[in-house]
Order: C-alpha cells, then sequence, then structure tokens
C-alpha cells in the first residue's frame, strides 16, 4: 500500500477539490480510499508527503507506436518524400521493416520509461514489425510490465509486404490473444485486401475485440478505397462490420465526407485523434464534426507526452474544429472512459500522479480547465503511481534501470540506422 498524505486531490471528472490523505491499493484494479488517516497502518505501507501538491488520476494514451522509439535523429531517407505515401514507403516503411526483437525490446522501454516520467500510467499501441512479427506483441508487453506501465497492444496487419505476413499478423494476434487482452490491428483500407480484412474481423469477432485501424489519414486512402472498392473507406469498414464493435478504434479520421463522419458517430466504434502527428506529416487538420463524443487523444508514436497532444489539439483546433477548454479536457480522459466502457483492465482509480505545480494564480476548480491548458506541464510530474506501485519517484524511475536501458537503446539504435 501507499499513502499520500496532506496532498490536495483533484477528481479528474468532477473536478472536485479537496484536502486528504490517499491510501492507494496495490493491483490492476485495486481501490483509492481517502481519509485523514489515524488508524496503525500495514508495515509495508509507503508514506509519501503531498504537502503543497495536487493529486490526480494519471494519463493515458489512445493511440501510439512503440516502433518509432529509435527513429529520433535517424539519417535521411534516400529520397526526400514529396507526399504521405512516399513518407511511408521511404521512412516508416523502411524503418519497420529493419526491426528484430532486441530492436523492439529497446523501443518498448525507452517507450514506457518516457510515458512513466510523463504521468502516462496506460498505452494503446500499433505495432509493425514485418519481418519480426512472431512473438513481437509479447516482448512489448513484458517491457512494459517491466516499467510498470499498463497496455493495450495489437499488431498492424496489412497487405503491403504480401498475405504470408499478412498471416503472420493474424497469427501473432491470435497467439497473444491467448495470453492477454488486445485489439486486432490493421493498418489502413489501402494496404489491406479483401481476404485479409474479412479474416481480421472474423478474428475479433470470434475473441470479443475490435479492430485498432487507420483511417483516412490522407486523402489517398479515400482515393484508393473509391477505385479500388467504389466506395468510401468508412462504408467498406462498416460493410465489413468493424464499426459493430465498441473495442474498435479509428485513427486519424482526417478525410471522411458527411455521411461518412454520420457513420462513424452513429457507431459504437471510437475514433483517436493524433494532432501534432497529422500537422508533421502535412495531411490535414482534425474536424470532429459528425463524429460525435467518443473522440480521444493520441501521440502516434511522435512521443509519449499527453498533456503536449491536448495543447495541441486544442491550439490548432481553434482554426479548423469546434473545440473549447472543456472539451480539450474531455477528449484527454475519454481514454479512461474506452478502457473503463470495454471493461480492459489495468487503468483502475489506483492510477495517479502526483504534479508539483506552483502556480503564481489561484487554481481551483472553477478554472482548472485554464491550468490544464496554459499551465500545467509534464515537467510538474513528481511522483506517479500505476496499479496501486510507485513507479516514478521526485521524476526518477524505481522499477528499471534508466540508464542501462538508454545505453542498451543506443546500441540498437545504432543497428537499426545501419539497416536503412
Amino acid at each position: 500500500m501507499i499513502l499520500l498524505k496532506n496532498g490536495t486531490w483533484i477528481d479528474w471528472q468532477t473536478l472536485e477539490f479537496k484536502q486528504t490523505d490517499i491510501l492507494v491499493d496495490e493491483g490492476p484494479d485495486g481501490l483509492v480510499r481517502f481519509t485523514s488517516w489515524k488508524d496503525d497502518l500495514p508495515g509495508e505501507t509507503r508514506t509519501i508527503d503531498c504537502s503543497g501538491k495536487f493529486i490526480t488520476r494519471s494519463f493515458a494514451n489512445g493511440h501510439h507506436h512503440v516502433y518509432s522509439a529509435l527513429a529520433r535523429g535517424m539519417p535521411a531517407p534516400k529520397k526526400n518524400p514529396e507526399n504521405f505515401r512516399e513518407i511511408l514507403r521511404y521512412v516508416w516503411w523502411n524503418l519497420d521493416r529493419a526491426l528484430d526483437l532486441e530492436m523492439i525490446r529497446s523501443s518498448a522501454l525507452v517507450t514506457a520509461m518516457a510515458c512513466a516520467k510523463n504521468g502516462v500510467t496506460f498505452v494503446i499501441d500499433h505495432h509493425a514489425s514485418p519481418f519480426a512479427v512472431e512473438g513481437s506483441l509479447e516482448t512489448i508487453a513484458r517491457a512494459f510490465d517491466e516499467v510498470g506501465v499498463g497496455h493495450l497492444l495489437c499488431y498492424e496487419i496489412s497487405d503491403r509486404d504480401g498475405i504470408d505476413i499478412a498471416g503472420k499478423g493474424l497469427a501473432e494476434t491470435a497467439d497473444y490473444f491467448s495470453n492477454r487482452p488486445g485489439l486486432v490491428g490493421l493498418h489502413a483500407s489501402f494496404t489491406v485486401g479483401n481476404e485479409t480484412l474479412k479474416k481480421a474481423v472474423q478474428l475479433a469477432l470470434h475473441t470479443n475485440s475490435g479492430i485498432h485501424v487507420h483511417v483516412a489519414e490522407d486523402i489517398t486512402d479515400e482515393e484508393h478505397c473509391v477505385e479500388q472498392y467504389h466506395r468510401r473507406v468508412i462504408e467498406r469498414l462498416l460493410d465489413a462490420g468493424v464499426l459493430q464493435f465498441p473495442k474498435s478504434i479509428l485513427a486519424h479520421c482526417l478525410h471522411l465526407d458527411e455521411h461518412e463522419r454520420g457513420l462513424v458517430g452513429g457507431s459504437p466504434a471510437w475514433v483517436v485523434q493524433n494532432m501534432e502527428s497529422n500537422m508533421n506529416n502535412s495531411v490535414g487538420f482534425f474536424n470532429s464534426n459528425g463524429l460525435g463524443q467518443r473522440i480521444m487523444l493520441g501521440t502516434d508514436g511522435m512521443h509519449s507526452d499527453m498533456l503536449r497532444s491536448a495543447k495541441a489539439a486544442f491550439f490548432a483546433g481553434h482554426n479548423y474544429d469546434s473545440i473549447d477548454y472543456a472539451g480539450t479536457y474531455r477528449r484527454f480522459r475519454n481514454v479512461h472512459r474506452y478502457l473503463e466502457s470495454n471493461r480492459f483492465s489495468g487503468d483502475g482509480e489506483n492510477n495517479l500522479v502526483v504534479l508539483d505545480y506552483d502556480s503564481p494564480t489561484p487554481l481551483t476548480s472553477a478554472n482548472f480547465h485554464g491550468h490544464f491548458l496554459f499551465g500545467i506541464e509534464s515537467r510538474h510530474v513528481v511522483h506517479v503511481i500505476a496499479q496501486g506501485r510507485l513507479i516514478l519517484e521526485n521524476g526518477n524511475l524505481l522499477s528499471v534501470d534508466e540508464k542501462a536501458i538508454n545505453k542498451e537503446s543506443l546500441i540498437q539504435a545504432k543497428r537499426l540506422w545501419a539497416l536503412l
């Protein structure tokens, strides 16, 4: 158990503030109890003084890419990409084809560490390594477990490297489901043929899962679908059964027409917005019109800082979206609602972040959203509790040797870059 003493609790849903002690149970779905603790505590209880600090629910990432972790500073591609298809071909597909399990493990460890240091205790990841498919998901899961960050994983099934590798992706997914919950991952409509799409939906039905897929990230996804299948992307996914699952996640959704937006908004599927990635790839800006309220935020592998992503969604949304202070915070927190409504474990109330936010102005329930967008940053994260375990104390990771992992990641990054 952990006892957080003398802190100011901010309820993540009601934004109610109260001075309290918090007793935190350990476990995937452990409890938290609010009290002015006076009774004797169990002998193994860890007490942390939170005087002058704020305590709230930790953060979660709705769409990440572990496989991009070793890309920072990598050599320039052989050809300067002129459009999104070429970005994929010369940068990301070139990188993911070079990955092996050692590189994947390093990628997962450094991603999980970055998440923890940014107050993120749960990650929904979308992985690709077409020449290291078998065992890739379990490799990522074990690395995240080692750091102490919760996860919901999928393998990015695609026909782009051939039907045999698509089959390996389906098999890896099914094998992973025999031990852990997850999602059935697909790259995007333009790299997934009808037979692979059908098999993926059948697997999701058989395992009571959902589909995690990139949707209309670039206009070429729509153009390909119309030319090849005589339907727009959402119409194709609807006909295949993707939108029937409340666990399905549709990433990006930039280039949907009004009819498609209505289909998404009327379905139980969730949308995940990745504003900074979209701007980096020059593919467009997210607009929530017609998509409903089931919108959450992700980083798309750009980084692991969800507070930063929320600010990007808000600022870019001034010109391209209907989004306000409260709406930004709702999207930021919707990942918890997605996980809870679909009964995924590991993101319970005993996932907490302690913020040392010494604001020069008053912070109250009434003005919290203003501080959330213009004041609170990841540098204010001092302690992180994941599933009742203290994994970050005073900004230092407790669960793993950060220096040793970074030393190994340098080795793996150099190996990877030599193959690009």
